[in-house]
């Protein structure tokens, strides 16, 4: 069971009951997203690159996407991002989300069409960016192509100890560019050592209001 929350931005995010765990940040749901996740992620990488690979681990609500999709256009940056989610909204959570959304008459894209777009298909939502949903596991699943870019926002370490394993960043590590970055909310020891043991450089950065430090981590060739 899951239920929108509006966020101390006028964003909403959602709760899930069964653990407790937030989507996003009570201090801000759009916040957190652009500060972590697009600013520390995707315009960091935008000067680089005409064109970006991006993968996120943790699709959830969508908003990371749609904030990359809204940069995306107004940097005139083509984007094929895709993202791997085990436990996508139903229709009735994403609508209801959607609605938290226009309630506070917030972004002039509908998240609506990121839930709509089918999985497993390429979609194109604007003429430079496309998305890619994968309804799998992300220990599991068979993804392709070498990405510039990972969003790194799975449930906590908490919550979800399983994915923020070595195991699993060195799956990823493999998959990614020679100047690959990694962001992610979460600066936990466990999660810093994870990273480095299999190849990355970690550097903390600010956090978003509420957070004091998030992590960006680059890849490093020589160790992997």
């Amino acid at each position: 069971m899951r239920e929108t929350v509006i966020t101390a931005d006028g964003s909403p995010t959602i709760r899930d009951t069964a653990t407790g765990e937030h989507f996003h940040s009570l201090h801000g749901a759009v916040s957190e997203s652009m500060k972590v996740f697009v600013e520390n992620g995707f315009l960091y990488m935008a000067p680089r690159k005409e064109t970006i690979s991006i993968l996120e681990m943790g699709f959830g609500t969508g908003l990371n996407a749609l904030l990359t999709l809204v940069e995306a256009n107004r940097l005139e940056k083509r984007i094929h991002y895709s993202a791997v989610e085990k436990y996508p909204l139903s229709s009735k959570e994403s609508d209801a989300y959607y609605n938290g959304f226009a309630q506070a008459d917030m972004l002039d894209f509908e998240i609506s069409a990121l839930h709509a777009a089918p999985w497993g298909k390429s979609n194109k939502l604007s003429p430079d960016f496309i998305l890619e949903k994968f309804h799998a596991d992300i220990r599991e699943v068979k993804l392709s192509g070498c990405y510039d870019l990972v969003y790194f926002d799975a449930f906590s370490p908490q919550v979800q100890p399983e994915l923020w394993t070595t195991e699993v960043f060195s799956m990823i590590a493999g998959l990614m560019a020679e100047d690959g970055v990694l962001v992610t909310y979460s600066s936990k020891g466990i999660v810093k050592q994870a990273l480095r043991s299999c190849g990355f450089i970690v550097e903390r950065l600010p956090g978003p209001v509420g957070k004091r430090h998030v992590l960006r981590a680059s890849i490093n060739r020589k160790v992997v």
